[in-house]
């Protein structure tokens, strides 16, 4: 992947999260009756500016495009005609001054449940939630789990594809809790196992947290038998033909698929021995890996496909989920829900020290995601899309200067006290939360770098 592959999609994805965010802005100012002077998508000089509507308000795409603002007509900001008082941001109730601001992060809100809602309806070929046990025993081993295990429920929440488990779990293990999950087994028995999260290290560990409960998705046996050759490949050039059964490379026997593409990987510019098996008899080739670049890792490729893409496994590991009108706007509601909270419940821990702030990321870590995303489908790209929204609805929504959620924290206590909050008082906050929404910047823009240097 080239460096637009990464761009494109981050621009688009952060291009329709500012727009929504600012439309919610702009559209609950419209509907109280406040004047809208500039609608920005990015900070800083504008680029293009165009003035349309009755107001001839100016829409504009500024220089640095992470964010954008609504500007409205405001005392504050400049003298205001006599006759458009009424249609000043400051002059409005704190009721409706509320509405407008919080209307921006829900926006956010709306666009996940509206994305969700859309996949959870139209269907998606999703890997099922079929487990197998890692090399290194975990609690997973403990609570008796066993190759091949189907998940079909955890404390009676039902489970349908190995994604939804593994946001269960991890919502569970953030509680530190035992789970009770319903498995059924090969022999199509049905079985509880009690798995306790108690103690699980859901920082970065550096490995997959489901990993380090012990866990993997279960996979059919599918035997190292070469299904095709990408023409001028490795594996071609070496002298390997279609139907040939790899069985060893460099003297180690080879027991399927899985182990071949794990011991090619791992030899970019190394020239391996490959002995395979080819009608019956035994023979070896002298095959040097092409080296590519994938996630800033340099692997090896030989230009094989695989036979049999099922294997011998006998069971069917992918299916389609796909749910009603109602169950999945319901669905999509509680999902942008579970992920708001979990995002709340991160950031406390954070901020109590219970969690390494390595974990906050930012832009070059999303836009890491979004390009990676986006070549594994349009599916994969939307959850994506979804995810950040409602990242950026909860970033918002906290109670910092600066933000909306500084703002509306204001009003509330404008509500209690019965009057506003005095300006010198306002301009010092700002000041406060200008100077923490820089720090956090700081840390994620670290975190990114570290990240890109550590592979």
């Amino acid at each position: 992947m080239n460096l637009l592959d990464y761009l494109i999609p981050f621009a688009l994805a952060l291009g329709l999260l500012i727009l929504v965010h600012e439309l919610g802005h702009y559209l609950v100012a419209r509907w109280c009756g406040v004047k809208v002077l500039r609608f920005s998508i990015g900070f800083g000089k504008p680029l293009v500016v165009r003035r349309a509507g009755r107001d001839g308000t100016e829409w504009a795409l500024a220089t640095f495009p992470l964010g954008g603002y609504v500007k409205m007509l405001d005392e504050r900001e400049g003298q205001v005609p006599t006759a458009e008082l009424h249609r000043a941001f400051n002059r409005q109730t704190v009721g409706r001054r509320f509405a407008i601001v919080a209307a921006g992060p829900l926006a956010n809100f709306v666009l996940a449940i509206a994305l969700y809602w859309g996949m959870f309806v139209v269907g998606t070929d999703e890997l099922r939630p079929r487990v197998a046990l890692t090399d290194t025993p975990g609690v997973a081993a403990t609570a008796g789990l066993r190759d091949g295990d189907l998940v079909v429920a955890v404390d009676d929440e039902p489970v349908r594809s190995w994604q939804e488990l593994r946001w269960i779990l991890l919502k569970h293990a953030i509680d530190s809790r035992r789970v009770v999950l319903h498995v059924r087994t090969f022999e199509d028995v049905d079985a509880f196992r009690v798995l306790d999260l108690n103690g699980i290290d859901i920082d970065d560990g550096g490995s997959d947290l489901i990993a380090r409960m012990g866990l993997r998705p279960w996979r059919p046996h599918i035997p190292a038998v070469i299904g095709r050759l990408v023409a001028g490949g490795a594996a071609e050039r070496a002298g390997i033909e279609v139907g040939d059964e790899v069985t060893a490379i460099d003297g180690e026997a080879v027991d399927g698929w899985t182990q071949l593409v794990e011991r090619v990987r791992h030899a970019a510019g190394r020239e391996l021995r490959v002995d395979v098996l080819r009608a019956g008899a035994a023979l070896s080739f002298h095959v040097m890996p092409d080296t590519e670049t994938e996630n800033g890792l340099k692997i090896g490729r030989i230009g094989v496909g695989v036979a049999n893409p099922v294997g011998d496994g006998g069971t069917v590991m992918f299916a389609e989920v796909r749910y009603g009108v109602i169950e999945g706007l319901t669905k999509a509601v509680r999902q942008t829900w579970d992920t708001s909270v979990l995002s709340l419940q991160m950031i406390g821990r954070m901020l109590l020290g219970e969690i390494s702030w390595k974990n906050l990321s930012g832009p070059v870590t999303i836009a890491d995601y979004a390009g990676q995303t986006a070549q594994l489908g349009i599916i994969h790209y939307l959850k994506f899309v979804a995810m950040i929204s409602i990242s950026l609805g909860v970033l918002n929504l906290l109670p910092i200067p600066v933000l909306d959620g500084g703002h509306l924290l204001y009003y509330v206590i404008e509500i209690i006290k019965g009057g506003p909050i005095p300006e010198r008082v306002m301009e010092i906050g700002q000041q406060i939360g200008l100077a923490l929404l820089v720090m956090l910047m700081a840390f994620a823009f670290y975190n990114d770098i570290n990240r890109l240097i550590s592979g």
